[in-house]
């Protein structure tokens, strides 16, 4: 069953009132299919309307959708011969973050990412994406590994941020995230990041201090939650909307501020409607910004990625 958030409610009717008529078509004689086809036709045609001009909070609820792609689906679409590797060698294999040897458009690389899972079991097994410091300690550990073997990293980032249990803290989480963005920043060979839904504060920086950072078109990227910037300025996660805004957490707005560099479309109704399409058209541009970096010399490909972040705000 499709799942509709609450600014879809006019094309949840819509599509009712045609599973309706298509309900009675087979009942009876009466040829109904004009009126079907006119409905499916309106209801495109809303469906396109409303996605071209979300605003940041329902960008946020699509990005948080459900049914959107989750890393096992784009690893599974267009990372060949992926083979996994777990644990930091030091405390646990934490399943929020799962990472591995693989081949995209042809070229090895070592990619890296959140996993959310897709249902209650899943989800529950990997944290819905809130990796632990054995999480952020297994990343850095695969990213030296290919920085050893001249690979390149590329990273997924779908986290409402890191986990924030007392057991993390206890096992110094800040430290854990401080030392998985400073592993990005010093990588000698070129990694590429992409935000795929939600991109929350320190959880999602710490894999996506990278060289090129796509986006796609209904993610969002942002040091905090719409609800906890709300919690923090106005007492009340109600202004969550408000926050959103603010905050300037859509893709359009995050490439005019330079934080990302190319924004990747999504099928019309977001990627979760048609999720081997957007798995596709990720899977693509990941390979053509591959091979814009492949060319590049270790120095010119740490220079260009550190002159990046230090140019940022100027």
């Amino acid at each position: 069953m499709e799942h509709f958030l609450d600014f879809e409610k006019p094309i949840a009717e819509l599509q009712a009132r045609v599973a309706e008529l298509r309900e009675t078509a087979d009942d009876g004689p009466v040829d109904i299919d004009k009126e079907v086809r006119r409905l499916e036709r309106k209801s495109e045609d809303m469906l396109r309307e409303t996605y071209a001009s979300l605003t940041p909070w329902q960008k946020t609820q699509v990005a948080r959708h459900p049914n959107r792609p989750h890393l096992k689906d784009y690893i599974a679409g267009f990372v060949a011969d992926f083979m996994p590797l777990a644990g930091d060698r030091a405390f646990a294999d934490d399943q929020a973050i799962i990472g591995g040897f693989g081949r995209i458009s042809g070229h090895r690389v070592m990619v890296i990412g959140h996993e959310k899972g897709d249902d209650t079991q899943s989800r529950l097994k990997h944290n819905f994406g809130m990796a632990k410091p054995e999480g952020y300690r297994k990343a850095i550990r695969l990213m030296k590994l290919a920085d050893r073997f001249g690979l390149p990293v590329v990273t997924l980032v779908d986290t409402p941020g890191a986990f924030p249990g007392i057991q993390a803290e206890e096992r110094a989480q800040a430290e854990a995230i401080a030392r998985s963005t400073e592993a990005c920043l010093n990588l000698k060979v070129p990694n590429i990041t992409a935000i795929v839904g939600e991109g929350g504060s320190g959880g999602a920086i710490a894999l996506s201090t990278a060289n090129t950072v796509l986006m796609f078109e209904h993610a969002i990227y942002s040091v905090i939650s719409p609800e906890g910037c709300a919690s923090i300025l106005w007492r009340t996660a109600d202004k969550a909307a408000d926050a959103a805004e603010a905050m300037r957490i859509a893709a359009k707005e995050l490439k005019k501020l330079g934080v990302v560099d190319r924004i990747v479309a999504e099928p019309v109704g977001g990627a979760h409607r048609r999720p081997d399409e957007a798995i596709d058209s990720l899977g693509k541009a990941l390979g053509e910004e591959l091979v814009k970096l492949v060319k590049l010399d270790a120095d010119t490909v740490r220079q260009r990625r550190r002159a990046k972040f230090l140019d940022m705000g100027k």
